[in-house]
């Protein structure tokens, strides 16, 4: 089994990212008496700020950046369309007291470098999920998935299933891609063409002002967006061209929803939290009802007013939801 590469000399965060994880607390030991600054949210005792590490690994298609933190069963993280580890700051602590969580940075997005011609589909990206909990001798796990990232873990899901075993014990999704949502089923795929692509390379990717209208639109109240975020989703941008890999997902959108749409009879019997903002313009949460209906044990949490990243725009309603889910089958299996 690899040991974990870890440079303890090289500070975990840089740049934007190291300023927001100074809000959040989360660059190495928080000093005695400090109060995190996490966008005005208060963590309380649950989620007291965590010693989280960085931590490279090498893989078949590139070298994967994720952060660890915590203890307890193992808990992966597997971020959406343009996030990486960076989107779960305010998730971490909150989870790092009950399971050890590996926030990864998949290949070509956050900081994780990626080999020319690296496919990805939602398919070859979940199985480079399974890869990295292989490499680093992880047997089962829980899982939670957001967007893109929530499509990726029902792929992961249903791996696991054809594969026959339980290596996945439960499954979060936060507003997951769905066959069932309308909303990106054209304006995807249109970014994913030639000319698409030529458009996102020579505008929003070179538009400082329009990250703010792009982040605007995941969020019910743009007053919730923390301070941090512009420049934590921009440093990638900066470091390692994360646009292009994005446009390279959108040319198998199409094709992905339906590989997503036949995964879902291979995963109904795995124990799913659903978490859904009422307000959300990417996903549409007319589209989690259906979604819940797939599965035989599943809940769905509908936060009220609340966009597509409810890990930022109500940060203690949801940690409670994730919290409490995750808890339950503790006791259960205990």
């Amino acid at each position: 089994m690899p040991t974990e590469a870890r440079h303890p000399k090289e500070k975990f965060m840089r740049d934007g990212e190291r300023q927001a994880a100074r809000g959040a607390g989360f660059e190495g030991e928080p000093a005695a008496g400090c109060e995190p600054s996490n966008g005005g949210r208060a963590m309380g005792a649950e989620t007291a700020p965590a010693s989280v590490e960085e931590h490279w690994i090498e893989l078949a298609d590139g070298r994967m950046r994720y952060l660890k933190a915590g203890s307890g069963p193992p808990l992966i993280l597997v971020h959406g369309l343009m996030g990486y580890a960076f989107s779960w700051r305010f998730t971490i602590p909150a989870l790092a007291p009950h399971e050890t969580v590996y926030a990864i940075d998949n290949l070509g997005a956050g900081l994780s470098m990626a080999r020319e011609g690296m496919p990805c589909t939602v398919r070859a990206t979940a199985e480079r999920v399974l890869e990295f909990a292989d490499r680093l001798g992880i047997g089962e796990f829980d899982l939670l998935g957001t967007s893109h990232g929530g499509g990726v873990a029902m792929l992961v899901a249903a791996i696991c299933a054809e594969r026959g075993g339980r290596r996945l014990r439960r499954l979060v999704l936060v507003a997951p891609v769905n066959p069932w949502s309308k909303h990106g089923k054209w304006f995807a795929p249109f970014l994913g063409t030639s000319f698409g692509s030529l458009i996102v390379r020579n505008t929003i990717e070179r538009w400082r002002w329009f990250d703010h209208f792009w982040l605007r639109r995941l969020f019910a109240d743009g007053s919730k967006i923390p301070p941090d975020s512009l420049e934590g989703y921009r440093l990638p941008v900066y470091k390692n061209h994360v646009f292009r890999h994005a446009t390279q997902i959108l040319k198998t959108w199409t094709a992905d929803l339906g590989e997503i749409e036949t995964a879902l009879g291979k995963i109904r019997g795995y124990p799913t939290l659903l978490i859904w903002g009422t307000k959300d313009r990417a996903v549409d949460f007319r589209s989690a009802e259906p979604l819940r209906r797939n599965f035989r044990d599943a809940r769905l949490v509908a936060l009220e007013g609340v966009g597509h990243l409810p890990y930022e725009e109500a940060t203690e309603e949801f940690n409670r939801a994730l919290v409490g889910f995750l808890r339950s089958g503790e006791m259960r299996s205990g």
